[in-house]
């Protein structure tokens, strides 16, 4: 089968406008933008209308509230369609039925399937009413839209290693200091801390200085003990503080000048007809390739290139060869 021509026909064009106006939306393509923003007023709405349903003094209201959850739940399950339908766009590298099942088991996708899930479900049941909570993270959503999110991503995965090994001196805190306090308290209060674990809340209020005073130690021992293992917590508690101030300060150096970055061989190309990268995402290409792409130069704008951007004809890549693979990164 000649897929060229069948990719031709007008229900491909229509499929393709319309993954191109529910994807995140460019600057240029304005109907992209004003869906972007209807959404954006969907899930703001749906929050509100859950939130403003706790409220006694708002009980009139419910009948609203409810009408909104279910006008705006009906527009997530439309444009949930649309993204499964219009999902072998998203991915071009896998086939029509695996492109669908990629996005359902996508992040996005999952969070779209339990927000609209919970509708179908009677308001008795609790577990599943919680579900409504996962709305939450729609918000996440309007985060794509800037750099901001890109950035806090791509800190913590840069730290990860750092975040790991202090949040694990912290566990290690925690239990040396629970049975520090309980070997110091177990005689002067033994209903209080009558095991080895007992002294766990103390540690966690203590180490985190949440300081609750519901459980505190009355033995001078006790007391200094509180005292060095509060300090230590300060301490502790300011070393992924420092970790992530500093992944920041350099991520967004680097976000707002990457070519400072001298030890980059960097490249660029202008994405013509002939590119066999045309509709697919910086991702797959990057994958493929061996390349990471930095910047897009898209009508007039440089962009700092992320994960999820479809290329486009006329597009300007920035991007950094693999020393493994020099020999195949000329050709887009």
């Amino acid at each position: 089968m000649d897929t060229s021509k069948k990719e031709g026909t007008a229900p491909a064009l229509t499929k393709r406008r319309v993954f191109d106006i529910i994807q995140i939306g460019q600057i240029s393509d304005l109907p992209s933008r004003a869906f972007d923003f209807f959404i954006i007023t969907m899930i703001l709405m749906n929050i509100a209308a859950l939130l403003l349903k706790t409220f006694g003094s708002l009980a009139h209201y419910v009948p609203l509230f409810n009408a909104v959850e279910v006008f705006t739940t009906v527009v997530f399950i439309v444009e949930y369609a649309l993204r499964i339908w219009t999902a072998d766009f998203l991915y071009p590298d896998d086939g029509p039925v695996a492109s669908r099942f990629h996005f359902i088991g996508s992040f996005n996708g999952v969070v779209d399937l339990l927000t609209i899930l919970p509708i179908y479900f009677l308001e008795g049941f609790i577990a599943f009413r919680m579900l409504r909570v996962v709305r939450i993270l729609r918000l996440f959503r309007i985060n794509a839209y800037y750099d901001s999110f890109y950035v806090i991503r791509d800190v913590i995965y840069k730290k990860k290693n750092q975040l790991t090994f202090s949040f694990f001196i912290l566990f290690i805190l925690m239990l040396a200091s629970s049975l520090c306090i309980y070997s110091a308290e177990k005689d002067a209060q033994p209903d209080v801390f009558n095991n080895a674990f007992s002294g766990i809340w103390w540690s966690i209020a203590t180490l985190l200085t949440i300081g609750y005073g519901d459980i505190y130690p009355v033995t001078t021992t006790g007391r200094i003990m509180g005292i060095i293992i509060g300090m230590l917590g300060v301490l502790t508690v300011a070393i992924p503080t420092g970790i992530l101030s500093a992944g920041f300060v350099e991520e967004y150096t680097n976000v707002s000048n990457p070519l400072n970055d001298r030890s980059l061989r960097l490249e660029e190309i202008i994405v013509n007809l002939d590119s066999a990268w045309i509709g697919r995402t910086v991702s797959s290409i990057e994958r493929d390739s061996g390349i990471r792409i930095l910047l897009v130069y898209r009508d007039g704008r440089r962009r700092y290139a992320k994960a999820g951007d479809i290329i486009r004809l006329d597009d300007v890549l920035v991007y950094e060869r693999s020393d493994d693979r020099d020999g195949e990164q000329g050709k887009a």
